[in-house]
């Protein structure tokens, strides 16, 4: 990438998580993280250098057991310690050279979609929140999700789901599935738009270094994760930008979701999961540009009260 950026470190959890910083001209300053196990450049490098040469200083991040942060074992998804990594990286991005801790953003897609619900419910204080193509929803995404898989193919993930969990317990390193796979095999998604993915965020294999597989154990929490149920506490403006034919995170959980907030907006793109990175990209963003300069730069926003509350 031409942007100039570099590599910064935060500590969560007595882990220390790797993120790109690109210093900003503007005040503002939006921390970036990708869906389920995508790693921070796949995820976020055409987003953050789109918002970078509008001004904005990015944060972009890695979770923990992901990419280049630390924490074992990996390849695993935890929802409160993906939670806690957001947190921890807000108040990072606070204290970077020349940015604004009235002016923060947050934006994640797909499963860190879902976790901008609960991270702007827990941070009114922050400018604004964008969530693009959201898992508001993991128990209507997987019932979305089992149309597009065989039955046999269904049980044997659930039953290594539960495998690897008790594993877990006893300290037994991952069992691993991949990302994404055609329907009978045993992958976290088998949906068609679901495995758009390697061609939407690593063309050409752009990213070889992207393990594109997932710690099975890590299945159960995400389907039964509902953070947009936390939408009605989203005291921030809120932007989701849903796709019509998402196969993966279905539209309408989020938009239920954005029409609970406060300050709500919905933007809509024709396409599925990945639209944002087809053809709907410069609609995206576009949309997500408009709304940073709306919250960030031009709107003399209230301060709010308290900084955090228990997500």
């Amino acid at each position: 990438m031409s942007t100039k950026r570099k590599k910064v470190r935060f500590t969560s959890g007595g882990v220390e998580c790797a993120a790109w910083y690109y210093p900003g001209t503007n005040g503002g300053c939006v921390v970036m993280a990708g869906g389920g196990a995508v790693t921070k450049e796949p995820a976020t490098d055409r987003f953050a250098k789109r918002f970078n040469e509008a001004g904005f200083a990015v944060l972009a991040f890695d979770y923990r057991h992901l990419g280049e942060s630390g924490g074992e074992p990996r390849q695993v998804v935890r929802i409160d310690e993906g939670l806690a990594d957001w947190q921890a990286a807000i108040e990072f991005a606070a204290g970077l050279p020349n940015v604004d801790p009235a002016r923060l953003a947050i934006w994640g897609f797909s499963l860190s979609g879902g976790h901008i619900f609960r991270v702007a419910a827990a941070n009114p204080r922050l400018a604004g929140a964008i969530a693009q193509t959201p898992n508001a929803d993991g128990l209507v995404a997987s019932r979305s999700a089992s149309r597009h898989q065989k039955p046999l193919a269904m049980m044997r993930l659930t039953g290594r789901s539960i495998l690897d969990t008790v594993g877990g317990l006893l300290g037994r390193p991952p069992m691993l599935v991949p990302l994404a796979g055609a329907p009978g095999t045993v992958s976290m998604l088998t949906t068609p738009d679901g495995r758009d993915g390697d061609r939407a965020l690593n063309p050409g294999n752009k990213y070889p270094e992207w393990q594109q597989e997932i710690a099975a154990r890590s299945v159960i929490s995400i389907v039964l994760y509902r953070p947009g149920r936390a939408a009605g506490r989203v005291r921030s403006p809120l932007l989701a930008v849903v796709a019509d034919q998402d196969q993966t995170a279905p539209p309408e959980p989020a938009v239920r979701a954005a029409r609970r907030a406060p300050r709500g907006e919905v933007v809509r793109l024709q396409g599925g999961h990945y639209a944002p990175f087809f053809d709907g990209h410069e609609q995206a963003v576009e949309a997500e540009l408009s709304f940073l300069r709306r919250h960030l730069l031009d709107s003399a926003d209230v301060l709010y009260p308290s900084l955090t509350e228990g997500c």
